[in-house]
């Protein structure tokens, strides 16, 4: 009777720890599957973020031609109107 008890525990703690491995094991592979999609999303924020920066380059330099064309028409003197000879 005794054996039978001590094996049925073996058996129990024998599953149970099995259970407990398999399910460690499955944690840890989607803990590294969360953390290349993590990583993937970090990498196209920095993309984003180098798109954001070239365009905000791009805006000021447009900007900063602007200001200067502005600048270049208004220190050019308007033409004078024609005046019609009078008859």
């Amino acid at each position: 009777m005794r054996k039978t008890l001590a094996y049925t525990l073996m058996l129990a703690a024998t599953l149970g720890l099995a259970a407990c491995d398999k399910a460690s094991e499955n944690k840890a592979q989607d803990a590294q599957k969360h953390a290349e999609q993590a990583q993937e999303k970090m990498g196209e924020a920095q993309d984003k973020m180098k798109d954001a920066a070239k365009e905000n380059a791009e805006a000021a330099k447009a900007e900063a031609e602007a200001a200067q064309k502005r600048a270049e028409e208004a220190a050019t003197p308007a033409p004078a109107p024609e005046t019609k000879p009078a008859q």
